[in-house]
């Protein structure tokens, strides 16, 4: 059963930043209803929503019946990131957050609802990043953990990165279609474009084809998104800093999976982080995709995904 988008109002809620504030923290249900069948947590990334299922899930190729996420076995739950403007609510001071104020805020709307144990709590870029700040702070939350291209710290490059993206958000003309445009170079690879659009000039739009892919790109989102929502979440990704001292005390089966060809959370990064944590903590496993596409891939090789996550949902 699938249920609408539902509202969590937290008051007084105090960030780290020490600003106190009302939050309203809204969700989504999937499958089955709470407490009839074991729960996953789904973290949505940097441009998506709590709709991870159905005829516009975003993840419907995962998440549905006879799935690999089975709704029919499992109920799934998805917390919007407050501010991403889905419920059309945006914050209007979003330096007052970081990202591990996001992670409170989600353990928190899961103790509003009762609930103190995950199956599994999965996520995609920042949608892990937050989950592996969660479970830094609630490290017997859930049985199963599954970060997927993403890290648990802000890197250097992508530090740079996201400085860029400030750059371009704060241009007077079609900021966030800039933004978008630079974004899905970081989220791709050389190889994944020069193979589609082969240097190819559309002579009826005179337009390389490969520019007019990415001006679509940044033209939709302006259409789905807002600025505000924008500046929030790319300020989240500069402040991941979920605290390594107490990553190995995460009770949960950790599955790294990385992309291969990643460059905005490289699987040499993720790598590192499994090696320093299976020292000590033998349910530590790594996985990764082979793709072309980069970052993206986690959203486009779904086979790949499909065999990890089956050996590890099912």
């Amino acid at each position: 059963m699938e249920t609408p988008l539902q509202n969590i109002i937290l008051q007084n809620f105090k960030l780290k930043s020490g600003k106190i504030l009302d939050i309203n923290l809204c969700y989504q249900i999937f499958g089955r209803d709470l407490f009839s069948a074991p729960i996953i947590l789904i973290n949505h990334a940097l441009t998506g929503n709590s709709n991870v299922s159905g005829e516009k899930g975003w993840w419907k190729t995962l998440v549905g019946k006879k799935k690999i996420i089975d709704t029919e076995k499992f109920t799934v739950i998805c917390f919007n990131i407050p501010g991403n403007g889905f419920d059309g609510i945006l914050i209007e001071n979003y330096e007052d957050f970081k990202t591990i104020d996001i992670a409170n805020i989600f353990l928190e709307g899961l103790s509003s609802l009762n609930i103190n144990q995950l199956h599994t709590l999965i996520g995609g870029s920042l949608g892990g990043a937050i989950g592996w700040e969660m479970l830094a702070t609630q490290p017997d939350l859930a049985e199963n953990f599954i970060p997927i291209a993403c890290d648990f710290k802000t890197s250097d490059w992508l530090h740079a990165q996201c400085l860029i993206q400030k750059f371009l958000l704060a241009s007077e003309q079609e900021p966030l279609q800039k933004a978008r445009i630079h974004a899905m170079l970081c989220y791709r690879t050389p190889e994944s474009l020069n193979v589609r659009f082969k240097n190819e000039f559309d002579t009826e739009k005179e337009i390389f084809k490969s520019h007019d892919w990415l001006n679509y790109h940044g033209k939709k989102l302006n259409e789905r998104f807002s600025l505000r929502a924008y500046h929030l979440m790319n300020h989240l990704l500069i402040k991941i800093d979920a605290d390594k001292r107490m990553l190995k005390n995460i009770k949960a089966n950790i599955h790294f999976v990385a992309v291969n060809s990643d460059l905005f959370f490289p699987a040499f990064e993720m790598k590192k982080c499994y090696d320093h944590l299976s020292k000590t903590k033998e349910n530590t496993f790594y996985h990764e995709i082979k793709s072309m596409h980069g970052h993206d891939a986690f959203l486009m090789e779904y086979e790949q995904l499909k065999e990890i996550l089956e050996k590890i949902i099912k």
